[in-house]
């Protein structure tokens, strides 16, 4: 990783080896840029026709603000970090990590396979690999001014009595609805912020993008989209639950969240989403609700989980049905566009990556790609940090408690930076 950080460009997808349905990110590290895509005005047609062309490893992200290409909405709140709309690489370097191999590439050169011992030696005896202090140590933060919320309490509260009365008026029946922290002058070692994080949270869809000045630091619990050959998975979360103290309270808590009437109508909603977004360029008949309100374990909390899943029709490229199904249902709400112009309405930043999507395309046009949450963006030149926290609001919603559930996934990112 150190090597890896002498580039100005570089993601690492961590699968944690967690077990997780369907499996979860593949072990990639990708280095260095032999070329970048050109993205004008339509995002997904360009990433279509580049990849058409040059049939390669692609990796990069798409932010939540893509929407206004897609629909009838716009984004006039303000930008914190400034992260571009989309970015996609091929890389020069890539190294693919299993359990008992490496499968490393270079550009224009076949793929190579190492045992991991050979590998070890082999990476240990090429001494500018190696340089010490490639990334930077780290220094007392400049507390020029703290991490605080974009919103008020108050005016929380206010937007999520909005939101209820918009539910009852039949506006939408359900929307996820967030706030932004942030905080200026602010210095962190982005790598080693990253190894807390996987070590205080591993999740299945973690991952570190850098470009340039601009880190994404990524601990996300949640697939968004997955392709294999012509076969499409998509798996919301919607439920969550801390862990228990013991084994026994543990299988107490996850069947009050199995349960749970709110957490399976919530998790209902966004499957009937999901559902209709992958029907656009699936077969017909091909649709299926593989797992429905599934209890996952993590080292922190357990989560409901569904796994829907379509067969894509031959005519519908890789892009399209990423397109067609983006955002995710499960950060916006239902129905889809209504939900993202209320966002617009009520939220106080723009998401940019928040809500987005980080992961890779394969040269056979497969793909796999997380949602952004729990996740720190950072500027280290300008030194500005920048997260985001939500939850899904329905009209049983009680606005008290919305705003201490968001409270309390802002003090799990706060601990890993160290604020508690």
């Amino acid at each position: 990783m150190e090597w890896a950080n002498r580039f100005e460009v570089f993601t690492y997808l961590n699968p944690n080896q967690i077990d997780y349905p369907n499996e979860p990110f593949s072990e990639l590290l990708a280095i260095g840029t032999k070329q970048t895509i050109p993205v004008g005005d339509s995002t997904f047609q360009s990433l279509e026709q580049f990849h058409a062309s040059e049939k390669c490893w692609l990796f990069g992200f798409l932010t939540y603000d893509l929407k206004n290409e897609l629909e009838n909405v716009k984004s006039e709140n303000s930008d914190f970090l400034h992260f571009p709309k989309a970015y996609f690489y091929e890389p020069t370097y890539l190294f693919k990590f299993e359990k008992e191999q490496v499968w490393s590439w270079k550009l224009n050169e076949e793929r190579i396979e190492y045992e991991i011992d050979s590998f070890q030696k082999n990476i240990e005896s090429v001494p500018q690999i190696l340089k010490p202090d490639t990334f930077p140590t780290s220094k007392a933060r400049k507390k020029l001014s703290p991490i605080q919320a974009r919103t008020s309490k108050k005016q929380y509260l206010e937007d999520v009595q909005s939101i209820r009365q918009h539910i009852e008026e039949g506006d939408v029946y359900e929307l996820n609805y967030c706030m932004e922290f942030f905080a200026e002058n602010y210095e962190l070692n982005p790598w080693q912020v990253f190894e807390k994080l996987c070590t205080e949270s591993p999740m299945p869809f973690a991952c570190f993008q850098k470009i340039g000045e601009k880190h994404a630091i990524c601990a996300s619990p949640e697939r968004f989209l997955k392709k294999t050959s012509n076969k499409l998975i998509s798996q919301p979360i919607k439920g969550t639950v801390r862990r228990g103290k013991s084994a026994e309270e543990d299988e107490v808590l996850k069947k009050e969240l199995f349960n749970s009437e709110k957490e399976r109508a919530e998790n209902m909603m966004i499957v009937d989403l999901v559902r209709n977004d992958l029907a656009r360029t699936a077969k017909v008949g091909s649709v299926k609700v593989d797992e429905i309100f599934g209890i996952y374990t993590f080292k922190q909390l357990h989560q409901m989980i569904s796994t829907v899943s379509s067969q894509l029709k031959p005519e519908h490229s890789f892009a399209k049905a990423i397109k067609l199904a983006f955002p995710m249902g499960s950060m916006t709400g239902a129905p889809k566009v209504m939900a993202m112009r209320l966002i617009e309405r009520y939220e106080k930043a723009k998401r940019g990556l928040y809500s987005g999507a980080i992961g890779y395309v394969s040269p056979e046009a497969d793909f796999d790609f997380n949602v952004v949450i729990r996740t720190i963006l950072y500027d280290s030149t300008q030194k500005k940090l920048s997260f985001q926290v939500g939850s899904a609001i329905t009209y049983d919603s009680v606005p008290e408690q919305e705003y201490e559930e968001c409270l309390l996934k802002a003090e799990g990112i706060r601990r890993v930076l160290g604020e508690n």
